[in-house]
């Protein structure tokens, strides 16, 4: 699944801010999670709703809020929480 893939699918539901496809640090390759920040709140619920659940290339997607990570991960979101960003 590629960046404009991904863009494509949310842009179905309202417009997309970013989208973030997290990589191993090691191998570079993709480890099969995404972060999609969509400009309204209300257009990213309706996405997770209508896109959670969906197949997409073969594989069930896999669509909610991001959360914090737990352990107080100091690398991610530097405790920012922001209600758009959203795990794929």
């Amino acid at each position: 699944m590629t960046e404009q893939q991904l863009r494509e699918v949310f842009a179905a539901h309202g417009p997309v801010e970013t989208v973030t496809i997290v990589v191993d640090r090691d191998t570079g390759e993709p480890r099969g999670i995404a972060f999609v920040e969509m400009t309204q709140a209300t257009e990213a619920h309706a996405a997770i709703g209508a896109l959670d659940g969906k197949m997409l290339n073969g594989r069930p997607m896999r669509v909610n809020e991001a959360r914090p990570k737990l352990h107080g991960d100091a690398t991610r979101d530097a405790g920012i929480r922001d209600h758009r960003r959203h795990r794929v």
